[in-house]
Parts: C-alpha cells; sequence; structure tokens
C-alpha cells in the first residue's frame, strides 16, 4: 500500500471575547445625525430652513464628546467650499443638489436631510480630514461657527 504524507496545518488559536470587547464603547465611534429641520421666515433673505447636526464621538479631534448646533444648507455650502481648498489630497462629496421649486415642501427638506446627514458622516468620517482639517471640527460642533 502506498503511504502518503499528510501535512497537519496549524490553526491559529482564537482568544475568546471578553464582555467588554463585544458590548462596550468601541474603540473609535462617531456618529453623526442631521435632524429637526426648522424653516424660518426671515427679513432678507427670506425663508429658508436649518438642520440640527447632533455628534456623538470619542475620537480626540474633536473637543466635545457630545454636541448639538444648528446650520443651514448655505453653511453647508461654504464648509465644502473652505474644506475643498484646504485639503488638496482629499475628494470632497458633494451635497444635494440646489432645489428652486417647493424648496419648503416637506419630500424636499426631508430629501436634503438625508443627503446632508450622509455628506457629513463621509466627511467627518475621514482620518485625513480629522486630523488636517481646521474647520471639520468647528463646522460640526461650534455653536459659533461662522
Amino acid at each position: 500500500p502506498s503511504s502518503r504524507n499528510f501535512e497537519f496545518i496549524s490553526r491559529p488559536q482564537f482568544k475568546q471575547q471578553t464582555f467588554d470587547e463585544i458590548y462596550g464603547v468601541p474603540e473609535n465611534f462617531l456618529e453623526i445625525e442631521v435632524r429637526n429641520p426648522e424653516t424660518h421666515v426671515g427679513y432678507g433673505r427670506g425663508m429658508y430652513t436649518d438642520y440640527e447636526i447632533i455628534c456623538r464621538t470619542n475620537i480626540p479631534a474633536f473637543k466635545l464628546k457630545y454636541s448639538v448646533v444648528r446650520r443651514r444648507y448655505s453653511d453647508f455650502e461654504y464648509f465644502r467650499d473652505i474644506l475643498e481648498r484646504e485639503s488638496s489630497r482629499v475628494t470632497i462629496p458633494p451635497l444635494p443638489g440646489k432645489v428652486f421649486t417647493n424648496r419648503f415642501s416637506d419630500e424636499v427638506i426631508e430629501s436634503r436631510r438625508e443627503g446632508l446627514e450622509r455628506f457629513l458622516q463621509v466627511v467627518a468620517g475621514h482620518p485625513l480630514l480629522q486630523t488636517g482639517s481646521k474647520v471639520l471640527c468647528g463646522f460640526i460642533q461650534d455653536p459659533q461657527w461662522d
């Protein structure tokens, strides 16, 4: 009978995770929500809608663990322009498009809110922007940002 050589492949040893590792706070987390749109009847430029930005994080680049600020679409546009000028190595995602008709309808406001939230999640989650941007944390966390 032919004798076969069997090679035994050693498997890596898996360490059992502890309860804290499974259910504890993740090492780095960043949660950004854009919610609670409010439409204001203003003077001069007329009506506008602003949005609440809520940030929860333990990433050291952010000064606050929890913050809530309000921003309008034009603030997002200005912020995006600064980011583009400041960070040539990072492609900044587009904002949801400008809307010229029905811009105060619930559907348009909700669609814009979702787009602004996606935009901020991508931008704030980018490691180069977290460490290299001078405006990112301020936009997301500083009530006096302008």
